[in-house]
């Protein structure tokens, strides 16, 4: 089994008749799913998408994976194959897209409509390519074919790539749900048809692979929401992906059943579960939906509300919600329903909207406590019966945090993969598929680009520590005024401090301190304010240290009078 050592060199070129893969996103966390296969000079981009901020992220929108490896050789480029329609394979194909905005996105339907709509947004008109399972479409050097596999929004596709240098199977992310709600299986047939012709490198998707067994089929959650909506005394509030066109039609189909009315809440859940609709891939029952406007006329057990939120997005709805800075005013008697799985990193956002709903006097239904969500990720008796089906030469376990890949990766060896011929790598990593035989080879800057309001890219590691310790440590300025002609203090220090507990008065003990560094400074000959800063600041937070036991942004200024 090959590991990644953090002290890659940068990899030699690609030798002729070789196949390079490079993630840039998806290895090691949980989004920004994003691979780049390299053969003959060209490149195959396979989806593009964003990962969401956790607590350590401060005031960050977005997160993309990170395009240096391929902005000087975005001619090459073929086409950006996207699997599916979640944000974390296609968020980030608009960044991407504003580089080069004529390369090609292939993809089946329904992705295509949702990332055309994400676009119209960035002012960037696309060139498609549609296609559905069973076709096969020639890319520059690429020959790649499309296999249905069956996953948590309709449509999704795996990708077989053919080259001179190798085949690849990428699954994208699925499972093999065997009573699905679309009846759309994973062509398991397809897979082993693809088995037999060789499959060089196969990867897989590993969010579950440390989930023993079968992946729940989604058909079975159905009692579970139609027991909510029975015993809900009031309103009931269903917080889902704005892409889970399976949920929300699990959800319409309930609504009906109870004589209920449905609003939808949120820009992108009203503009996806639109395209889903007249697109044929969400049955919208008669008279069931209704403007959120026209709420306030209906009694409250005959509503149902749809919304965004339930991976605790703080600017998303449902957290809105909880802390009262929404329309919906929840209180006593409704019930919020939680219909989605916890994704890695996201638990404390979440409990903290589910304490705050509870707060307000809501029932809250989720999957800790119901069966109310599925995953859309094949299990580790799923991800074996693939490996079987497939029998690759090569495994490179994709999606998913370290852990993931791991377990994936030990599953391999279970059917048979030689260890040697399993590839755990992680963004950045470059893996050559030369002679039959995948192997790292070196590894490319890869970073994360950070979206903040308007800015992409712009701000770094450094500041987003700047930021921390903003949040965690507080921020102290220090001011002095130095009479030029004589050295000496002419005025200050004046101390101002925010984020600390202590009275301001607590500070007069620093400034002789600081007076009689600057002091002993300006008797050593030091005039410029630049250097007479650094002494203060070095002062200042040397007493802070120890005394308070805080390291907080010092911000000192000398002004020259």
């Amino acid at each position: 089994m090959s590991h990644p050592h953090p002290e890659l060199a940068a990899p030699a070129p690609l030798v002729d008749g070789g196949v390079r893969i490079v993630a840039l996103g998806g290895l090691g966390e949980v989004g920004r799913n994003m691979a780049v296969i390299e053969h003959a000079g060209q490149l195959l981009v396979i989806d593009c998408g964003v990962l969401f901020p956790e607590d350590h992220h401060p005031g960050v929108d977005l997160i993309l994976p990170d395009f240096e490896y391929i902005e000087d050789r975005l001619d090459d480029v073929q086409a950006i194959v996207l699997t599916h329609g979640h944000e974390d394979h296609i968020g980030a194909v608009p960044y991407l897209l504003r580089l080069k905005p004529d390369i090609p996105l292939v993809g089946s339907m329904l992705t295509l409509a949702l990332v055309e709509a994400k676009l119209k947004e960035h002012r960037i008109t696309p060139y498609t390519l549609g296609v559905k399972e069973g076709m096969r479409e020639r890319l520059g050097v690429f020959d790649c074919e499309f296999v249905a596999v069956n996953h948590s929004i309709p449509d999704a596709l795996a990708v077989f790539v053919r080259t001179p240098g190798g085949t690849i199977l990428h699954t994208g992310d699925f499972k093999m749900d065997q009573l699905p709600l679309d009846r759309r299986l994973t062509d398991l047939r397809a897979f082993a048809r693809l088995g037999e012709e060789g499959v060089d490198l196969f990867m897989t998707d590993s969010t579950n692979a440390e989930v023993p067994g079968f992946t729940t089929p989604e058909r079975d959650i159905a009692p579970a929401i139609d027991k909510v909506f029975r015993h809900a005394e009031r309103r009931i509030i269903v917080a889902c992906f704005s892409s889970h066109v399976h949920r929300v039609q699990q959800v319409l189909d309930a609504a009906e059943k109870s004589g209920r009315k449905v609003a939808m809440v949120g820009r992108s859940m009203v503009r996806n579960m639109g395209i889903a609709a007249d697109l044929g891939y969400l049955h919208v029952p008669d008279n069931v939906l209704v403007d959120v406007k026209k709420l306030d006329d209906l009694p409250d057990d005959r509503v149902v509300l749809i919304c965004t939120g339930s991976q605790g997005e703080p600017m998303a709805a449902l957290s809105r919600m909880a802390n009262r800075d929404h329309r919906i005013d929840v209180g006593p008697g409704d019930t919020v329903l939680l219909a989605s799985s916890l994704i890695p990193g996201n638990e404390n956002a979440v409990y903290r909207v589910i304490n705050g709903l509870m707060r307000l006097g809501a029932n809250v239904v989720h999957k800790g406590n119901a069966k109310v969500h599925v995953s859309g990720h094949a299990s580790a008796g799923e991800l074996l019966y693939c490996y079987n089906i497939v029998k690759p030469r090569n495994v490179m376990p994709v999606h998913g945090e370290w852990r993931h890949l791991v377990a994936n990766a030990a599953l391999a060896e279970q059917t048979g993969v030689d260890r040697d011929n399993i590839v755990v790598a992680e963004d950045g990593v470059v893996v050559d598929l030369v002679d039959g035989r995948a192997r790292i080879v070196g590894a490319v800057p890869c970073g994360y680009t950070y979206v903040d309001g308007s800015s992409v890219g712009e701000f770094d590691e450094a500041l987003l520590k700047d930021r921390r310790i903003l949040r965690d440590e507080g921020f102290i300025s220090v001011i002095v005024v130095m009479d030029a002609a004589t050295g000496k203090i002419a005025a200050g220090p004046e101390i101002q401090a925010r984020g600390f507990a202590e009275d301001d008065e607590i500070f007069n003990q620093v400034r002789p301190k600081i007076e009689q560094a600057l002091a002993e400074a300006t008797g050593k000959g030091v005039t410029e304010s630049y250097q007479l800063e650094q002494v203060m600041r070095r002062a200042l937070g040397s007493w802070v240290g120890g005394k308070i036991r805080r390291r907080p942004m010092i911000i000192p200024v000398v002004i020259q009078a």
